[in-house]
């Protein structure tokens, strides 16, 4: 089996990404891509399996394409180690998280109208929105700078937030909007 995996993950190295994936998905409140900075920090930072780069490419790619928002973790895992990287980390996002999901769901719907049921959804909104926060940082920074680029990349994320916050404004214009500000180089 190890002439099947990537050259440089050896068969530890790709429990090891599986394991993290299966940890980080019972973390992942509100979605997979809330877990990015940890997935940046394992695959980047800490076993240099692929670069700041392809980090942010395989986001962006998968953000992209049509289908689930979770598509990232397999480019990801792709991008790590061919197509049994991809299988791991999905397999590892997906299973947990189902599982629990189905679980919670059910448990839930029979007590909704409880104080504790209220009360965990309530509190689920700002460790979301904090976590969302954080993804956004890291998939920002590689572009904010000193520079001309940096300025427009910086001036894109405040016109966004507050287009955002302000108006009903559907987000794909302001993908297309950033799609044409970085084809003309402006950030």
């Amino acid at each position: 089996m190890s002439a099947m995996l990537h050259p440089a993950l050896s068969n530890a190295d790709l429990l090891g990404l599986f394991a993290h994936f299966l940890v980080l998905s019972l973390l992942a409140i509100g979605g997979a891509i809330t877990t990015a900075p940890d997935m940046h920090r394992y695959v980047v930072d800490e076993h240099h399996w692929i670069s700041d780069a392809q980090f942010s490419a395989s986001i962006a790619i998968a953000q992209a394409a049509p289908g689930p928002n979770v598509l990232f973790v397999a480019v990801i895992g792709w991008n790590v180690a061919g197509p049994i990287g991809a299988l791991a980390t999905m397999v590892g996002t997906l299973l947990p998280s189902t599982a629990l999901t189905l679980v919670a769901t059910r448990w839930g719907q029979r007590r909704r109208d409880t104080r504790f049921v209220r009360a965990f959804k309530t509190g689920l909104t700002p460790l979301t929105i904090g976590l969302l926060i954080a993804t956004g940082w890291l998939l920002a920074r590689p572009y904010v700078d000193f520079s001309v680029q940096g300025a427009g990349a910086i001036a894109l994320i405040v016109v966004s937030i507050v287009l955002m916050l302000r108006t009903r404004v559907s987000p794909m214009w302001l993908v297309a909007l950033g799609a044409v500000v970085g084809a003309l180089g402006w950030a």
